[in-house]
């Protein structure tokens, strides 16, 4: 689960970690107020979605203005800028090329900028620990530091049994070159910051840029989190600041229905029981010629209902073009799979080519109930079987159209 940058930092001022003072706003007056209570001369208006590169990123309405994140230097021009942001598109390198609406803004107090750094926490899959990751070049993605100047990230591995020690934290900071007091800012900034990474259950906490003001104060001057969807139980607080409205709709759905469901860019979707086994169909539909429209795994138990509003789903994306259901049935029953993909199929009145391929617990029967189904379902007898059936079908569908396209354009000749 993502949060905002507001939601991020007041989290982070509750474990200790400096931030600057900021309020948030839905109203260019709500913006105007919110900058006369903070006081000061200089304010940052922050549009708030759930993507980077706000500052690089670019209104649809030109008239708008550059970029989701301006400094300003009156309370006029707060709520001129809140005014432009608010409600407007703002399309960076991660919303595609849709944008993301922008519903509310962040009114952050000014400071004085002498370095920019940047430091992160995640889960390193490799070595099964936390890690902390440390740069001089701020304000970048890690992704282009990591492409042209790998050399220039320090990282440094937490063992489990003694957690971060104030040892790791100054050796990141005397890696970013800190000096002095910033030394000791520093290590008290990583080591809070690592301690709500822990306790909050997070899987990214990420601070780009980290500045160090002219007065040697170290400052997170923006902050991301992304936390364990899987532990969101544990802490009922964070779960109340999810902001649906920037989550993929189809996506939100299925985790209502306890279905991992995840939306891509090609036009096969795409029914597996199991994370590997579905990325594993997702491979070789790539490998066949095709691309997968999403990532679905349907889980070990699901049940008949579950299993169609997982097709219902699939057919929602007006990319698909055809479907391969994959099921290996061990808890799985493929009749129970079988039955649910009918039955969607029926209700939704299918009008895209449909592979299926099952084995495992009762495979006979969930063959004989989609033959006695009288859809038309192609049948796989293994998994490239499958993929090539579908990648043919999609390649004949497109040909198809392409006949009908040119007899029609031949017609109003």
């Amino acid at each position: 689960m993502n949060i905002h940058e507001y939601q991020a930092k007041e989290l982070l001022r509750g474990y200790g970690v400096a931030v600057p003072n900021g309020r948030v706003a839905f109203t260019p007056d709500e913006a105007e107020a919110a900058a006369r209570e903070l006081g000061g001369t200089v304010w940052v208006v922050k549009s708030q979605i759930h993507a980077g590169g706000r500052g690089a990123g670019r209104f649809t309405n030109d008239r708008n203005g550059p970029g989701g994140v301006r400094v300003v230097k009156s309370v006029d021009a707060v709520g001129k800028n809140a005014a432009q942001m608010l409600s407007s598109v703002l399309v960076t390198k991660q919303t595609g090329p849709s944008g993301r609406e922008v519903k509310r803004v962040y009114i952050e107090e000014g400071c004085a900028i002498e370095r920019e750094l940047y430091l992160g926490m995640l889960i390193d899959r490799a070595t099964s620990r936390i890690t902390v990751m440390a740069s001089t070049e701020g304000g970048m993605e890690i992704e282009e530091v990591a492409a042209r100047t790998p050399d220039k990230i320090l990282k440094v591995a937490i063992d489990p049994a003694t957690g971060l020690q104030p040892f790791h934290a100054r050796q990141i900071a005397f890696g970013l070159g800190l000096v002095g007091n910033q030394i000791k800012a520093a290590t008290q900034f990583i080591v809070n910051a690592y301690r709500a990474f822990v306790e909050l259950d997070a899987s990214i906490v990420e601070i780009n840029p980290l500045v160090v003001t002219a007065s040697g104060d170290v400052v997170a001057l923006d902050a991301k989190i992304n936390f364990d969807d899987n532990a969101l139980f544990r802490h009922p607080p964070i779960e109340a600041l999810r902001d649906e409205a920037e989550e993929d709709p189809a996506e939100l759905e299925a985790a209502k229905h306890g279905l991992n469901y995840v939306t891509l860019d090609g036009n096969i979707g795409c029914m597996v029981n199991g994370a590997g086994l579905a990325m594993a169909t997702m491979d070789i539909i790539k490998l066949y010629g095709g691309e997968p429209a999403n990532f679905l795994d349907v889980g070990g138990g699901a049940t008949k209902e579950r299993v169609a509003t997982a097709f219902r789903l699939i057919l929602r994306d007006p990319k698909v073009e055809a479907i391969l259901v994959n099921i290996f049935g061990g808890i799985m029953r493929c009749d129970v799979i079988a039955e649910g993909v009918v039955s969607a199929a029926r209700e939704v009145d299918l009008r895209v080519p449909l592979v299926v391929r099952l084995e495992g617990t009762n495979v006979e029967l969930g063959k004989q109930i989609l033959r006695d189904s009288g859809l038309p379902i192609l049948s796989a007898d293994h998994l490239a079987d499958a993929a090539d059936k579908v990648v043919s079908a999609v390649r004949a569908n497109g040909k198809a159209n392409l006949t009908t396209s040119a007899d029609q354009h031949s017609g109003a000749h």
